[in-house]
């Protein structure tokens, strides 16, 4: 069986660009954001490591031909996590989602959309089952537990109203789906703006987390979205789960104004000649 570790320590990739360069990086358990200029390779490395991460090590134990990743702790196989795409390009003509029946689902966002709705459910019913274990428990502090369990839903239901409160849209707390209020109408989550859904899709991907150590890989996260969500999209996040390790590409100054300079790595200073 695997051992699921907490975040990644460091990521090595061999031969990038042909064999020409390496990239060796140390991560922040936190926030890691890797920044240069077009075409040097930012997008490639993020690739590299989710298909390192999706496809797992090879049979006889050996790493991927390329990627090495080190996990905290030392000994874990992996790690959980998630990946969210920003552009909301139109699904490819043909392309099939299985047991997809929603004929509103027609770009990569709504897409995923769609799969968080699944993802949401499930996280409320495990909400759910802890705090009837914990009610049931004995312990004194029980009402207390279990009211912190319930805080999370209500701080991403919070975040959402306040973000598309210029527009008066609301989450609509009585469902158990994601669906949003505007002026007396109730609104499809795939009924917003390329903006608005993405920004959605982070904050949902990361509610369901459910406050685990998690790896939260984003290239280029600020697409579509505007200057003040840019600035306030890391700290959300981390608001939301305060375990998840943070893995973004970004060419927007907005991304760090709001104290994660320190967070910054320029791909041309973890890169190196080979030997």
């Amino acid at each position: 069986m695997e051992k699921v570790g907490d975040y990644i320590r460091r990521i090595e990739i061999a031969s990038l660009w042909s064999g020409k360069k390496h990239i060796v990086w140390d991560l922040d358990r936190s926030v890691n954001i890797l920044s240069g200029v077009n075409g040097v390779g930012k997008s490639t490395i993020l690739k590299k490591v989710v298909t390192q991460l999706v496809n797992g090590t090879k049979e006889d134990g050996a790493e991927g031909p390329d990627v090495k990743l080190t996990y905290e702790p030392a000994d874990a196989d992996t790690v959980r996590f998630d990946v969210v795409h920003s552009f909301d390009r139109p699904l490819l003509h043909g392309a099939v989602l299985e047991n997809l029946t929603d004929a509103r689902v027609v770009t990569e966002l709504d897409c995923q959309l769609y799969l968080l709705q699944r993802r949401y459910l499930d996280y409320q019913v495990n909400v759910g089952n802890r705090m009837i274990a914990m009610l049931t428990s004995g312990d004194p502090q029980a009402r207390e537990k279990a009211q912190q369990a319930a805080e999370a839903r209500v701080h991403f239901q919070d975040m959402v109203d306040d973000l598309f409160s210029e527009t008066g849209k609301k989450i609509v707390r009585a469902s158990n789906e994601i669906q949003l209020e505007q002026f007396g109408e109730i609104l499809s989550p795939y009924k917003l703006s390329s903006g608005e859904k993405q920004m959605l899709v982070i904050l949902l991907t990361v509610l369901v987390e459910d406050r685990q150590p998690y790896v939260l890989f984003m290239d280029e996260p600020e697409i579509s979205l505007h200057v003040e969500w840019q600035q306030k999209l890391i700290g959300l996040i981390r608001q939301l789960n305060p375990n998840v390790q943070i893995i973004l590409t970004t060419h927007s100054p907005a991304m760090i104004m709001n104290g994660w300079m320190d967070a910054v790595t320029e791909v041309t200073d973890i890169t190196q000649q080979p030997e």
